[in-house]
């Protein structure tokens, strides 16, 4: 037997099947009206997923192949070319982060951290070293 805040004697299988019937009400409930809020989001889910795999597909194509690009140092105005490989993922056979923003790199070579943005055409390079390093730009000539 359970005394409960009212000083009466409640037999404790009493207590037990209220819980138990406060509880599968709750959990039904809730349950019920769940199920067509997680089924719509699940499907606005699966639609937006479907749609943003589908739109660069449809998209402009990403480039392909190799690529020769000319850059000049604007301050003395040497030239030189950059070699792009697409389809790898690299430039002048360095490993390249390639977007449709910018194409980034690292040269172990002279050390160098090379950035080109597409848009501007602008090649910054960032050499690191024990007072400071310094910073290089350039132009480069892209093909549309």
């Amino acid at each position: 037997m359970v005394r409960n805040f009212s000083s009466r004697v409640v037999h404790r299988t009493q207590v037990e099947m209220v819980r138990k019937f406060a509880f599968d009400y709750k959990i039904g409930r809730q349950c019920a009206l769940l199920r067509p809020t997680v089924l719509r989001r699940l499907a606005a889910g699966i639609g937006a997923l479907a749609a943003g795999v589908a739109a660069p597909a449809t998209g402009a194509e990403a480039q392909r192949g190799e690529t020769a690009i000319t850059c000049t140092n604007v301050a003395s105005g040497a030239n030189w070319q950059i070699k792009i490989d697409y389809d790898r993922g690299t430039v002048d056979s360095n490993p390249a982060r390639i977007s449709d923003a910018q194409i980034s790199w690292h040269d172990a070579t002279d050390g160098g951290n090379y950035t080109l943005d597409r848009k501007s055409e602008k090649l910054t390079v960032v050499v690191a070293s024990s007072t400071g390093g310094y910073f290089l730009y350039h132009r480069c000539r892209l093909e549309n």
